[in-house]
Order: structure tokens, then sequence, then C-alpha cells
């Protein structure tokens, strides 16, 4: 039997505003995570359970480290699975976040990852795509929570669709529909307005203004014969945010499938 002894580790750092006890209920909490990352349930204490749901899919672990407001871990067995390999053999992932108060009221974020392997290539591919996707995660919608929205709880949105050509072209149409082109422009959002916060691979964010405060994150991933998937997640909050949410969704999904992919066959959308 293959033995997982090969290495891999993810690791890197973000200043936010806060102070210890604002930072560590953002990504310690189940309450907070939700409001800037991925819907999250988490018994909250060393020994519990936590799951991270994406879509139609979830990832289940345990929480291994719980010191409030210094440093949080916890371990995911599901991971070579939740990359399309679940007979590999390989360690549970570990996750470590650990939080230093920082003079001028910020506070460093440093976030370290790692597993054993075998050294096959999907590994170091399923290390570094998640290193890919988690940073503007910390660097954007972390800091935006913080900066305007630290101890709420938001009220999430997704809509997403298919399309033909290749996710670099779905995300440039997103890009050319808003009339993005540059960070701090304001752009309209389907009858809310906002202003671009992060523009480029993998994530686009847009802060929200109006009707209800808030962020958008549009993204689109490859699925195969030459068809994308784009979505757009939201976290948006205060009072008018759950039916903001309930009349967006279905108008931001009708947007999606409405867009012209350069370089798409006519007629080609699944």
């Amino acid at each position: 039997m293959t033995t997982p002894d090969v290495p891999y580790s993810i690791e890197f750092s973000v200043e936010v505003p806060g102070t210890p006890d604002q930072v560590w209920a953002a990504i310690a909490t189940a309450a907070g995570m939700s409001s800037w990352f991925l819907p999250t349930e988490a018994e909250e204490r060393d020994g519990g359970t936590i799951v991270f749901h994406m879509g139609e899919t979830s990832s289940r672990g345990t929480i291994t480290g719980w010191e409030p407001p210094r440093r949080v871990a916890y371990e995911e067995p599901g991971w070579a699975e939740l990359s399309g390999h679940p007979d590999a053999a390989v360690s549970p992932l570990v996750s470590e976040f650990l939080v230093e108060a920082q003079s001028g009221g910020t506070c460093v974020v440093r976030v370290v990852s790692s597993a054993f392997g075998t050294g096959a290539d999907w590994e170091r591919e399923s290390l570094d795509d998640m290193k890919r996707h988690w940073m503007p995660y910390f660097e954007h919608h972390l800091r935006m929570y913080l900066e305007r929205f630290a101890g709420q709880r938001a009220t999430t949105m997704e809509a997403a669709a298919d399309l033909p050509g290749s996710a670099e072209a779905a995300r440039q149409a997103v890009e050319r529909a808003l009339g993005a082109a540059e960070v701090g422009q304001q752009v309209d959002l389907l009858g809310a307005s906002g202003r671009v916060e992060r523009l480029g691979d993998p994530y686009l964010v847009v802060g929200v203004t109006d009707p209800v405060p808030g962020y958008l994150s549009f993204f689109a991933f490859d699925k195969g014969d030459d068809t994308a998937t784009v979505q757009v997640g939201g976290w948006l909050f205060g009072d008018g945010a759950p039916g903001f949410v309930d009349q967006a969704t279905p108008a931001w999904r009708r947007w999606l499938e409405s867009l012209a992919v350069a370089g798409a066959t006519p007629g080609s959308r699944r």
C-alpha cells in the first residue's frame, strides 16, 4: 500500500482591521465564516464538528485547536474526494488560523494548511488551487466584512449558469456586461449599485452600497466539454437583505444565462 509521506503546505498572511475578538468571531465561528466565506456549521469547541457547504457538496471536519481569540485549527479528511480522487492515500488536510494583534487597531491573520500525499500531480495542483481561491476571500471578503459589517450576520445569495466556452471567457463576459474595467469604478448591478473592489482572475468582487449593503463575488470554472459554470455569490446585510436576495437571485440567474461568451458557437448553450 502506498504511504502518504510527501508533504504539502500552503501559507499566507493578511492584515485586517479589527480587534482580536472581532477577527476571531469572523474566522472561527459559524455565523462569522458564513458572512464572508462559505455557509458553515460548527460546534464551536475543541473536538467539535465543522462543515463547510459548497453548493451541492460539503466538507466535514473536526476542530483540533480552539484557543480564543488567538488560534483555531481543524482537519478535513475528505479533501481528496472533493478533488475527484476518493480512494487516494492521503492524510487529512489540517488548517490553522493564527490571530496576532498589531498597533493601530489591526490584526494579522496567518493561514497554514498542510497534508501528506504520495507525490501525484493532482495533489499539488489541488493545494495550489485551494490557495488561489482562498487568498481573495481573506484579502477582500474578510477585510470588507471587518471594515463594514463586523459582528453582523449576512444573508447569502447564490446563482449560477452553465455557458459554452472557457472559464476565462465567461469571467471576461461578466466584466464586459457589468462594464467593470478598473478597481474603484462604480457599476450597476441589476437595480443595485456598487464599487469594484477586485478585478481579475479568479474573482470579480463588487461592494454593494444600494439598496442594501454587502458584496457580490463573481467566479467561473471549467466543467469540461468546452463548458464553464459561472456564478455569483452574495453576502448582504441589514433588515432589507432577505427581501433583496429573494428578488435578486432569479434575476441574477437569468442574467448569467443570457451572457454571450466570447468565442462560443451560436446556439451551443447547454
